[in-house]
């Protein structure tokens, strides 16, 4: 392996960076590092929130790498796919809440690798002169279709019209558009990357114990992930077991007492 996901936990947080300037797109090896990467995010007790962001103030990734695309067969094409959404859908079934900081362009399959996040914030790059980054799913220029999730996913985001929209046409859009459309949860104004990245780090913080019962905004995350895709019946019943589950928290335990002894609690994420 070559250290194309870095990893660092701070305060709860666990970054994982895609690291392959210029443009972080991502290859097979790539999406092996990053699915390991989760794994060990799922396991560390230490992270209670999982961030994933791209190296550098350019892009957060621009999909997957053309050069390399043009190398491989299409058998392994296929089963470069077929693995990549699986890494995708384990991100997107982890039960912690994961969220996308996007510190430059996001095209292609970086777009898919943002929309399987559970939340996505962009940086409005405040310096002056400052080009602003963009987003979008440009593959038919291509002679293709999005595919690591892409048609999948922002039709869910977006509905039907929208999202065909936006992927047949090919068009890059603001990162301001986007969170007009609500593709973007929030844009966060700062006149550098270290200042973006300093402001996510705050966000990201504020689902993290003390202050937040992790386990319990991971869990509602596992109820939303799964119940969109299921029947009422089966959403309801999932929801009874995931309640169930942190009723014998320690957290859900605090959480009843400081409200009974009107104190502030102090959750631990277990």
């Amino acid at each position: 392996m070559s250290d194309l996901i870095t990893t660092d936990v701070r305060e709860g947080v666990c970054w994982l960076t895609l690291d392959d300037p210029p443009a972080n797109g991502y290859s097979y090896e790539m999406m092996r590092e990053l699915d390991a990467a989760v794994l060990d995010a799922r396991m560390n007790e230490e992270a209670h929130v999982i961030g994933i962001t791209g190296a550098g103030e350019k892009f957060f990734c621009a999909g997957a790498n053309i050069d390399y695309l043009g190398k491989i067969t299409p058998t392994f094409k296929y089963y470069f796919c077929l693995h990549a959404n699986e890494t995708l859908v384990r991100l997107e079934q982890t039960p912690k809440l994961v969220i996308a900081a996007l510190n430059g362009h996001c095209v292609g399959g970086g777009l898919e690798v943002a929309l399987a996040c559970d939340l996505r914030v962009g940086w409005r790059n405040s310096a002056e002169g400052a080009r602003q980054p963009k987003l979008g799913l440009p593959e038919v220029k291509l002679g293709v279709l999005p595919g690591t999730g892409g048609t999948q996913r922002l039709v869910r985001a977006l509905g039907k019209p929208k999202a065909i929209d936006w992927m047949t046409s090919g068009e890059n859009h603001s990162f301001d558009d986007g969170a007009a459309i609500g593709l973007i949860d929030r844009v966060i104004e700062a006149d550098s990357i270290d200042g973006f990245r300093e402001k996510v780090q705050e966000f990201a913080r504020t689902f993290c114990p003390p202050g937040k019962a992790s386990k319990a905004v991971g869990l509602i995350k596992r109820a939303c992930q799964t119940g969109a895709e299921v029947s009422l019946d089966a959403g309801l019943a999932l929801e009874r077991e995931l309640q169930q589950q942190l009723f014998q928290s320690d957290d859900a335990k605090e959480g009843i007492a400081a409200f009974n002894e009107k104190r502030t609690p102090s959750f631990r994420g277990r």
